[in-house]
């Protein structure tokens, strides 16, 4: 059961460090190193579908535990 908490907070974390990095790559974002850099709004979406996934993946577990 305390797996199921770590996937889903680990999911909850890789969406918003690659929705941050997409904002960042794309220069929405600014004011760091990151800004503008075309590598950052490629790499943002992917961490994001992983975080995603997790999330998917640790809901999914979570309602089968509960029966």
């Amino acid at each position: 059961m305390k797996k199921n908490w770590i996937v889903l907070v680990l999911g909850a974390l890789l969406i918003f460090v690659g929705v941050t990095w997409f904002l960042q790559g794309t220069d929405v974002m600014g004011g760091s190193t990151m800004s503008g850099v075309t590598l950052w709004a490629i790499v943002g979406p992917i961490v994001a579908i992983v975080g995603l996934v997790l999330l998917g993946v640790g809901f999914n577990r979570l309602r089968r535990a509960g029966r």
